[in-house]
């Protein structure tokens, strides 16, 4: 018989049901085999052996929240080997051990050092095993056991929200559902009632009830008006322990807000309205303002108005101003102090949105009174018709009177009327009117041919207010009379082709012509075609009128020859159909032309015949080119003749002593600038653009200015000297005159050298000159004068 060996737990409990459960665990412990056991023979004789344990366990209890000076004690632990000599070594292992679960190794007792809270954790899960105190040999397998923690009624309950807000309909039903608020407990719902909630109303009664069991908020009060309060606060409570004595609980506040509904139909304030107008105001001016007044907001107080009623409802009119929620009157028509002074309204105020649940608190309208008074204003004369016509006839004469425009003042006062033609409508002035009665006269003649209609406008203004004017159109139409003679419509011209005698006459007509006459329809046609009296038999032609404002000229003979009368002239008359009827004398011109077989026009030139006895157009074309070609070779020559420049001093062998000019003293050239100024030698009247004539006296005499002549016995010679030399500088007639020849720069590198004798007829120089024979003939001269001596020796 094999002997095992296992482990005795013994719970002890602090509570009633601790010890209960701990008894009824030991109990059955004793009542399962131990690890000592006993034999049993089988079937057959065998011996069976059943192992014995001493306890079988799984779960220990410990209350949460123990604040006793002494650690808990959880269970105890005891093996059946356990002889209680100390050989066995208990040991504890798991979540916890050692730290808030501790046990005693010799006896098996745990304990919880800590506080345990079971919100925090539930249930602990530890090993427990038997050792060999010397060896540490296991002397049982090992075995898990939990530790619960059991609960007690540590917490509170707690609202999801500190606060919440819900709305609910003003005049809802009583038992209307407003929110639902839920509280929850920390606390263990599966032991005792520390979790179980219990909802009550702290405040907010008695317009609001809350459901124990859910914490759903009712309405407990019929026909709540937002009109009367808007806003409620309710606090409601949530206590665990079922509500019972000594529970824990928590609260908090519901904000409830009753929404509008249309509940209250419009008000006005007051049965009357008083309001006025002035009647110069124009159409579309505010008159004035009603409102009604309805306490629901939103649209449930949107009020539209109307006018239903009254002697001015077609003079005004009322619009809702929807952001001031007003009724705005209008005027719609203008209106009159002097025809009516005083107008009345009836206007409505409605509802535009109505509950049909409410309908019964209805009508959702009101009336209210408008009177409205018409105040005088000084207003603008009034033209009597909105508009004048008349009519004048053309070329009457100035002062001649078209017609008349009629205004009155419409206030009481009935001021005179001044009127004047605005003359940014008659620029030309044909019209001129009478200030004071109206009547509008011609200034000058007018031309219907020129403008049928003339517009202009006249304006009245009271005579002590200019401010108030009025203005009319007048429009004038310029009647026609005869006074314009028709003319051809266009500049006619016919040919008639040139035949002999014995060819038939042609019964279409040369040309056909027709009339035009400025003048109006009745003055223009008919219009009659004729010759003058005085060629009413004109052997040549003849005019046939065709009665319908139209003509055909005729030629009455043939036999047309170009060489005789390639031209004629035909006057033809015509007459109008006005009264009187005017007429003109229009002159037609007819060309003689060569025609061919068909009647074709070849040529309408009287030169034809003359160009065919003499030269042909390609000998003509031939000599015109001739011509041409000869102008133009002339007007080369003279061109060329005039561009070629002659010299400008004809060098001549015999004159060429005459163009020498000697000079006493040759300059010291353009590098020599300090023997000479040059600028003394220029002519300051030459520097102003005008150069004087060489060597010619002027003609006026200089008149020595007085004061400049000294005294004949004055004995300062110096002064009558300086006062000569003075003189004669600034004498023009005084010889010699002035014929300088101003030379700015002699020039460099000439292989002549100096051509000045001036130095060679003074001294006794040796220079030879012989090269000048070499310079060509027109250096010949001074050659000949300036040669060696031995040739002027052998001449001699």
């Amino acid at each position: 018989m094999k002997e095992n060996y296992c482990l005795q737990a013994a719970l002890v409990c602090l509570g009633m049901l601790c010890h209960s459960q701990a008894f009824a665990t030991e109990r059955r412990s004793h009542l399962r085999p131990s690890f000592h056991g006993h034999h049993e023979k089988g079937k057959e004789g065998q011996v069976l052996q059943r192992s014995k344990r001493g306890w079988v366990w799984n779960q220990f209890f410990v209350i949460e929240e123990y604040t006793g000076p002494d650690p808990v004690l959880v269970g105890r632990l005891h093996s059946d080997i356990d002889s209680g000599d100390g050989n066995i070594k208990y040991i504890l292992s798991g979540e916890g051990a050692g730290t808030i679960f501790v046990i005693d190794d010799k006896s098996g007792n745990i304990h919880a050092t800590k506080t345990l809270d079971r919100e925090e954790r539930a249930q602990y899960t530890l090993m427990a095993q038997a050792v060999d105190r010397d060896t540490n040999r296991p002397l049982e397998p090992p075995s898990e056991f939990i530790v619960k923690v059991q609960d007690i009624n540590d917490n509170p309950p707690e609202f999801l929200h500190e606060t919440y807000h819900a709305n609910v309909p003003e005049r809802s039903n009583v038992g209307t559902s407003v929110i639902q608020v839920t509280a929850s407990d920390a606390d263990d719902p599966t032991y005792g009632n520390s979790a179980k909630l219990v909802y009550s109303i702290l405040e907010g009664q008695p317009y609001f009830s809350v459901e124990a069991q859910t914490g759903i908020i009712r309405t407990a009060l019929p026909n709540m008006d937002r009109e009367a309060k808007e806003e409620y606060h309710v606090v409601i409570q949530a206590k665990d322990m079922g509500g019972h004595m000594g529970g824990l609980s928590g609260t908090t506040k519901v904000t409830i807000t009753l929404t509008d509904v249309n509940d209250n139909p419009p008000k006005f304030p007051q049965s009357v309205y008083q309001m006025s107008v002035s009647e110069a105001a124009v159409p579309g001016e505010e008159v004035g303002r009603v409102k009604a007044k309805d306490p629901d907001i939103g649209e449930n107080g949107l009020v539209t108005y109307n006018i239903v009623d009254g002697d001015g409802m077609e003079l005004f009119e009322i619009t809702t101003d929807y952001e001031t929620q007003e009724g705005v009157v209008k005027l719609k028509k203008p209106v009159d102090f002097e025809t009516k002074r005083a107008y009345s309204l009836k206007v409505e105020a409605a509802n535009v949105h109505i509950d049909p649940k409410f309908i019964s608190n209805g009508p959702f309208k009101d009336t209210v009174t408008v009177k409205i008074a018409v105040e005088d204003a000084d207003e603008p004369p009034m033209f009597l018709a909105p508009s004048y016509i008349h009519e004048v006839q053309e070329n009457a004469a100035a002062g001649t009177v078209v017609g008349r425009v009629h205004a009155k003042d419409p206030d009481a006062a009935n001021s005179p009327i001044r009127y004047s033609i605005d003359r940014h409508t008659d620029l030309d002035r044909f019209f001129t009117i009478n200030p004071e009665d109206g009547f509008i006269k011609t200034t000058k003649p007018l031309d219907r041919e020129e403008t049928a209609w003339l517009n202009i406008s006249v304006l009245a203004a009271e005579i002590h207010n200019r401010h108030q004017e009025a203005k009319v159109p007048v429009a004038i139409r310029v009647l026609d009379v005869n006074d314009n003679a028709p003319k051809f419509a266009a500049p006619y011209e016919g040919f008639i082709c040139e035949s002999d005698q014995t060819k038939p006459l042609s019964n279409q007509p040369i040309v056909t012509i027709s009339a035009d006459d400025k003048d109006d329809t009745a003055n223009g046609p008919r219009f009659i075609f004729s010759l003058p009296p005085e060629i009413i038999h004109n052997p040549n032609f003849t005019v046939r009128d065709n009665r319908d404002n139209t003509a055909g000229v005729y030629a009455r003979r043939g036999g047309f020859s170009r060489q005789k009368q390639d031209l004629y002239l035909l006057p033809i008359v015509i007459s109008d159909g006005g009264f009187p009827p005017m007429s003109s004398t229009n002159t037609l011109t007819i060309k003689v032309c060569g025609c061919d077989v068909n009647g074709a026009l070849l040529s309408c030139n009287a030169e034809a015949y003359i160009l065919n006895a003499g030269l042909s157009t390609g000998a003509l074309i031939a000599i015109l080119a001739c011509i041409v070609i000869l102008l133009v070779i002339v007007v080369l020559f003279v061109t060329l003749r005039r561009q070629k420049k002659e010299p400008l001093i004809v060098f001549e062998e015999e004159d060429v002593r005459e163009n020498i000019i000697t000079y006493d003293d040759e300059g010291g050239g353009e590098e020599d600038t300090e023997a000479f100024d040059i600028a003394t030698l220029q002519n300051p009247d030459g520097i102003n653009g005008f150069i004087p004539r060489k060597d010619i006296k002027p003609e006026y005499q200089y008149m020595p200015r007085p004061g400049l002549r000294p005294a004949p016995n004055s004995v300062d010679v110096d002064d009558f000297i300086n006062t000569r030399i003075q003189e004669a500088d600034n004498d023009p007639t005084a010889p010699p005159y002035d014929s300088i020849q101003i030379y700015g720069y002699e020039g460099r590198g000439s292989v002549a050298g100096s051509l000045s004798s001036l130095e060679s007829a003074t001294t006794d120089s040796d220079l030879d000159y012989d090269y000048l024979q070499n310079w060509g003939p027109r250096f010949k001269k001074l050659a000949d004068l300036y040669g060696s001596k031995d040739t002027f020796d052998d001449d001699s």
